[in-house]
């Protein structure tokens, strides 16, 4: 895989992998026993200058490409899903709103801050009613004379209790269908926010998640992202890039799960051998490794793609489906390797694979992947 990277792009996952198994490996079972956010992780992310790594060195950050983006994604993941999902939510999501669609002065406001860690950022898009019809927003943001209202609610927002800047989509213009759709920035404390955490996750269980609540909550004109009307083209957008970094997580939970059954099959002895001896045991390691690297290759081809300036719609859905199924699979594998000992939550192998399984629900299910897929297929018939 080397002659694939860069030298550049070889440090910065060497380095990142080091800072994984330095602060994040030794913390994650820890975390996700107590559901408690992992704040230390998180600080320690903004002093490697991860919180701020594809935001413009001109506001603080790194100004770092996608392809390296992917790297590091899957580095942290390895070492620890839960805060990987915050830092993708903050920096692929909430940040990246901002570096693309923000005014001058938004950018001059909130990027330094999010490139920092001093901020933390969160994007809410689906509601109760919505799921995978990310179109059906009932949330209503009601134009005032001097700025906006908004009134309804929306679930499973990663980041939700602690961020500091929320991006919120609303319908402006419930007449004009995803064309009345807007967004907006919401500052932490604003009056008429409610916010409700959701504990008993399956997995990813250090991750906030939470439930918003919107009752008369004024917001300022300058709060409006873009213009009126621009939200739907903004998360459809926006989404479309992040989905490539739930592919870089998915396959750094996978390789975390690889290397976990590796190191227990050479370890463990059946029938007076090592399991790693076993031709089953080498086909399953085998398959499992090739599931990962495919995935990974898709992953990198959008991340170029984006990087390029080219079209990757379908080609970051090929790699959010190809590495999402990828993991569930190695991670299965992993557990059926360890028997018994990976079915207990002392087992490493069980905590990925309970952290696996949102990878093919959020960012648009695998379902939806399909379609995406199909649809980009179809329109060069």
């Amino acid at each position: 895989m080397n002659a694939l990277f860069s030298e550049e792009e070889l440090m910065l996952k060497a380095a990142v992998r080091e800072f994984a198994e330095r602060e994040l490996i030794p913390k994650a079972s820890g975390y996700d026993k107590s559901e408690e956010f992992p704040w230390e992780n998180i600080r320690s992310l903004s002093s490697m200058g991860l919180m701020g790594l594809t935001i413009p060195e001109e506001f603080g950050g790194a100004s770092a490409t996608y392809s390296q983006l992917m790297i590091a994604e899957e580095e942290l993941a390895r070492g620890c899903a839960s805060t990987s999902v915050i830092h993708l939510t903050h920096l692929s999501l909430g940040s990246e709103c901002i570096v693309r669609f923000g005014s001058k002065i938004q950018q001059e406001t909130y990027l330094p801050k999010l490139a920092s860690g001093e901020y933390l950022a969160a994007f809410a898009l689906t509601e109760p009613s919505s799921g995978s019809d990310a179109a059906d927003i009932q949330t209503i943001a009601s134009r005032k004379e001097d700025g906006y209202t908004l009134n309804g609610s929306k679930t499973f927002i990663t980041n939700g209790p602690e961020a500091d800047l929320t991006v919120v989509f609303a319908t402006t213009n419930q007449d004009k269908g995803t064309h009345g759709i807007s967004a907006f920035l919401v500052p932490k404390g604003v009056t008429g926010l409610t916010i409700s955490v959701q504990k008993g996750k399956m997995g990813m269980r250090a991750s906030s998640t939470a439930e918003l609540f919107f009752t008369d909550c004024h917001l300022d004109s300058k709060y409006l992202l873009g213009n009126e009307g621009d939200g739907f083209h903004i998360a459809m957008s926006i989404i479309d890039s992040s989905r490539m970094t739930v592919a870089a997580q998915a396959i750094g939970i996978g390789q975390a799960a690889l290397e976990a059954a590796l190191k227990y099959a050479n370890h463990r002895k059946t029938f007076g051998k090592k399991l790693a001896e076993n031709q089953a045991i080498q086909f399953l390691l085998a398959d499992m490794a090739t599931n990962l690297d495919a995935a990974r290759l898709l992953t990198r081809r959008a991340a170029q793609l984006k990087d390029q300036g080219e079209n990757y719609t379908k080609e970051t859905a090929m790699a959010k489906l190809a590495a999402a199924e990828a993991a569930h699979y190695v991670c299965d594998k992993a557990l059926q390797i360890h028997g018994g000992y990976g079915y207990f939550n002392d087992s490493v192998v069980e905590r990925l694979y309970r952290d696996q399984r949102v990878t093919e629900i959020y960012e648009g299910t695998s379902e939806i992947q399909r379609l995406v897929i199909s649809r980009n297929l179809l329109k060069g018939i």
